[in-house]
């Protein structure tokens, strides 16, 4: 039987077997070749420590509430893992239009060795763009919406904490839009060397400097333009406030949880006038740029950036595992997190 990487438990993943279903006459069966996970909103969840573990998001009020006390989005365990995936279709219901048989296509697909979709959760994968790049659109969407809501500007100074997919996307479009220096900060070595590949003008390990007061000092004692804060350090986030200008804009990227420990909002934040920009989420609509920007023009930019060769998803999958291996290297994600970029997946 086939088998997913589910979570029974926070920090419990496990492979479970399930059946194949019969199709649908809408619906299409999809073969795994190449699967990815989204290592911020996931693990949080995964490990417990979201929102979600004690709350309700309820859409109409647009709040957290307790949970049974509202409608909405919350979580339970068994839970799938997993965020994207590419395969190719092994078979079409009968009112079939947009694919057939044989046909590469990616979507928003956990780590499974099939799925059983309806045709309009899925696309097409352009022939030009690899399953790494494919199964790197999310994370590149998200950089695409920071360095864009962050307005980051020709000539600007920027800094980037936390270089995980989303971080290294946001240095490749930072340099893009023209910014004439780039920091990054991150205490992993192998992502700063990715990095400096990627443009990044300057790499600070917070563990060895003070990153604030060096990204004053790199800036002329100015501090940065624009601060994107993409590792859910709450840490991170008070160093961001601490190495930006006053005016400046600090664009945080992460979804927080817990106790905001290392933030003082009673130091800088309290008297260089900087803006906090909320939301960096694809899903958060409309946009500040509506109707101009919407969603659909958020995924097609980053696809012909892939296209174009403006930006690359080169040595950020990382590890990459075969599917027999990946509840190993789900367990090392969480308890080795240094070991890794992002998480990929090959089947077959």
């Amino acid at each position: 039987m086939p088998r997913e990487l589910v979570a029974i438990a926070p920090g419990q993943p496990i492979f479970k077997e399930y059946d194949e279903p019969t199709l649908e006459p809408n619906q299409l069966r999809v073969r795994s070749r190449f699967s990815a996970e989204k290592h911020g909103t996931t693990l949080s969840i995964y490990k417990g420590v979201s929102p979600f573990s004690e709350k309700t998001f309820d859409p109409r009020l647009s709040i957290f509430v307790p949970k049974g006390t509202g409608k909405g989005w919350t979580i339970s365990f068994p839970m799938r893992l997993g965020n994207m995936t590419v395969g190719v279709v092994d078979e079409v219901g009968t009112q079939v239009q947009r694919f057939k048989v044989g046909d590469r296509v990616y979507g928003y697909l956990p780590i499974r060795e099939t799925h059983v979709v309806q045709e309009d959760l899925i696309s097409p994968a352009p022939p030009e763009l690899s399953d790494e790049d494919l199964v790197c659109i999310d994370p590149a969407t998200v950089a695409l919406m920071a360095v864009r809501e962050g307005r980051v500007k020709l000539g600007d100074a920027v800094a980037i904490f936390g270089l995980g997919a989303i971080g290294l996307f946001s240095v490749q479009m930072a340099k893009l839009s023209g910014a004439s220096l780039v920091i990054g900060v991150e205490p992993i070595e192998r992502r700063r060397k990715l990095a400096a590949d990627y443009g990044a003008d300057l790499l600070l390990n917070p563990f060895d400097c003070d990153v604030g007061l060096e990204i004053r000092k790199a800036t002329g004692d100015k501090g940065v333009d624009v601060a994107i804060e993409t590792s859910g350090s709450y840490r991170a986030l008070h160093e961001a406030i601490r190495g930006t200008g006053f005016g400046g804009t600090i664009m945080p990227v992460s979804w927080y949880h817990g106790e905001a420990r290392g933030l003082n909002l009673g130091e800088e934040w309290h008297f260089n006038r900087q803006v906090l920009v909320s939301g960096a989420r694809v899903e958060s609509e409309p946009y500040r740029d509506y109707p101009l920007w919407d969603r659909k023009r958020i995924y097609d930019t980053v696809l012909d950036m892939f296209r174009r060769k403006n930006m690359t998803s080169r040595g950020m999958l990382s590890p990459i595992v075969r599917f027999e291996q990946v509840v190993d290297a789900y367990l090392t994600l969480d308890r080795k997190p240094e070991e890794t970029i992002k998480l990929g997946v090959i089947y077959g």
